[in-house]
């Protein structure tokens, strides 16, 4: 893979920066006349790299392997450039969840070098460190704080400057799976990085924050411990005013997650179906409640990521051996990002990691060419008199080493259940 320039010093990235920090506005063409512009940004040198959050300056951050394919870093792409933000001093980082701020904070998980005492595999590195949460801006990584247990994790932020996430006290909870031992709670950071906790939902143990929006509203989970993968998620939560909401479910009693909230209200995520065998997206109003939006053809499962004041939804649709398609909902109607895309293009895109407000798009998609799965960004444009035929929706599978690579990717947010 021919890899895009690396900027190698925080004066030329700020440069870049600046020039390029700009918000493209204006309506929506019709749904069916819309085609997506797509281009691959490459990896740090490895084989796999994720756009899991895009901001309205069309920064794309999320994270990628290093040659070696053995470590991955929180890595940042901007205007053909791409850029390695490091760790907190340990091996392995990323930014996971989509970030919602457009003033240059970035956030995400990363380790410390610190070996952790109880043996937890809190970030699912898998190499016995400690995890922390992060604060990347201005080229400047801090590391938050926890609420006195050793890991930490933070996944979402807003415009004023929030940061969401979880972390560990220091009581050793029974509702644990191993390895996991401490409890962990949803917190909050304010912009001076000081640690506020949420409480979970009454009877609950254990909670995580995954995203928040501009009026301070808070999603995430709420259950018992179990592990630090999601698996104690037995209730998508919303926070108003600090208060948790259970927002129902579609008929599961596990893995029930809210993933993204827009300023609208409009809450996006996944949840088990009755029996607890598969799980869908779904999308949750004040008015409606939680809504199935089902699958794209022929497939099992599937999770809705993020979602804009549009209420324009991206995510991923899977069959049963975890080949996956980018989709975007938007009417009412799930549409396979790959049909949407130019046919000569070797990208194929497995998953649709966050949406900006104008619809571009970020995510991860698979090569067909190299065998390598790099990041991409896909933007929109309107098809010429509207009438441009797209290609038919077909699946690719991804060969088993990549597909292992995505689960893993998946888990490492939470989201896909250990099966």
């Amino acid at each position: 893979m021919t890899l895009r320039p690396r900027i190698s010093s925080l004066s030329a990235l700020c440069a870049c920066l600046a020039a390029g920090s700009y918000f493209a506005g204006g309506a929506p063409a019709r749904a069916d006349s819309i085609r997506y512009a797509v281009r691959d940004l490459g990896t740090l040198g490895g084989a796999f790299s994720a756009g899991n959050s895009i901001n309205n300056l069309r920064w794309v951050s999320g994270a990628s392997l290093l040659s070696g394919n053995a470590v991955q870093h929180a890595t940042l792409w901007f205007n053909g450039y791409q850029f390695d933000l490091g760790t907190p001093g340990g091996l392995n980082s990323a930014v996971a969840w989509p970030v919602k701020n457009d003033h240059g904070l970035i956030v995400g998980n990363g380790e410390i070098n610190t070996t952790d005492p109880l043996g937890e595999n809190f970030c699912r590195y898998g190499t016995g460190l400690e995890c922390r949460g992060f604060a990347w801006q201005h080229g400047i990584m801090t590391t938050l704080s926890t609420l006195g247990g050793d890991n930490g994790y933070a996944a979402g932020a807003n415009n004023r400057g929030l940061i969401v996430g979880w972390a560990e006290n220091t009581t050793h909870d029974p509702t644990c799976t191993p390895p996991q031992v401490l409890q962990y709670e949803a917190v909050y950071w304010t912009p001076n990085f000081a640690i506020h906790m949420l409480s979970p939902l009454p009877g609950d143990a254990d909670s995580a924050a995954v995203a928040i929006n501009n009026l301070e509203q808070i999603v995430g989970i709420s259950g018992p411990c179990a592990d630090a993968d999601g698996g104690g998620a037995a209730h998508a939560v919303l926070w108003q005013n600090g208060t948790p909401v259970d927002l129902g479910n579609l008929g599961g009693t596990i893995f029930n997650t809210a993933d993204s909230i827009n300023d609208r209200g409009e809450i996006v995520g996944f949840s088990e179906l009755p029996g607890n065998t598969t799980f869908h997206a779904f999308r949750w109003t004040a008015s409606t409640g939680i809504q199935d939006l089902g699958t794209l053809p022929g497939d099992t499962l599937s999770e809705a990521l993020s979602v804009n004041d549009r209420g324009q939804i991206v995510g991923g649709s899977c069959d049963a051996s975890f080949n996956c398609r980018a989709f975007l909902w938007e009417h009412g109607v799930m549409r396979d990002l790959n049909t949407m895309i130019p046919s000569r293009s070797p990208l194929y895109l497995n998953f649709a990691g966050d949406i900006t407000e104008d619809g571009v798009i970020g995510g991860l998609a698979f090569d067909q060419q190299t065998q390598v799965a790099p990041a991409f960004i896909a933007t929109p444009h309107e098809a010429a008199g509207h009438t441009a035929a797209p290609p038919q929706s077909h699946l690719v599978p991804l060969p088993p080493q990549l597909r292992a690579r995505l689960r893993e990717w998946a888990l490492h947010r939470i989201s896909v259940p250990r099966r």
